[in-house]
């Protein structure tokens, strides 16, 4: 499957952050069948039980993937989580590579909904979320005005790559 293009990444963010030492600093594709893929690994530092990462960060990353869809399309909306519902499948590793895919699901003037999902190396989905968005303002989402140039400044890169993982 075909990158159509590579999506930004934050500063801080803990799944998209570069400069966040405890982030996975996964990055972004938007690829042509209007979904989002990243290939990242967590850390040992992500565990919950040995050799099990936390559910938390395992939902943090579905929640990442099924907003990030909307940015296939539209790369200047932002929103925040209304609802979210993770299910974990079988145990997901750390120190493995591993796959996440996000698509949208519906999208109107003022909501989204996506489904993500990880799936690891031999294509097994480890977990999934259905997940609905509403559209707000940056500045309702933080309360003030902020630069997302700087907040957003590491810039995707509009090369073509293929990616083939999992049967994807």
């Amino acid at each position: 499957m075909k990158v159509i293009s590579k999506q930004d990444n934050s500063r801080m963010c803990i799944i998209c952050g570069m400069d966040n030492e405890y982030g996975l600093k996964a990055g972004f594709y938007n690829m042509e069948d209007n979904s989002v893929f990243t290939l990242f690994e967590y850390r040992e530092q992500h565990q919950s039980y040995p050799s099990r990462v936390h559910g938390g960060l395992i939902t943090a990353m579905l929640d990442e993937l099924g907003f990030r869809a909307v940015w296939v399309h539209e790369p200047n909306i932002f929103s925040v989580t209304t609802t979210l519902e993770t299910k974990y499948r079988k145990p997901v590793p750390y120190g493995q590579p591993l796959l996440g895919r996000g698509i949208v699901t519906f999208e109107n003037r003022k909501f989204v909904k996506g489904h993500a999902e990880i799936i690891d190396i031999d294509g097994n989905i480890l977990a999934e979320g259905d997940m609905s968005y509403i559209k707000l303002s940056p500045e309702k989402i933080v309360g003030h005005d902020i630069d997302w140039h700087t907040e957003m400044c590491y810039k995707g890169v509009k090369d073509k790559d293929e990616i083939v993982f999992g049967g994807y």
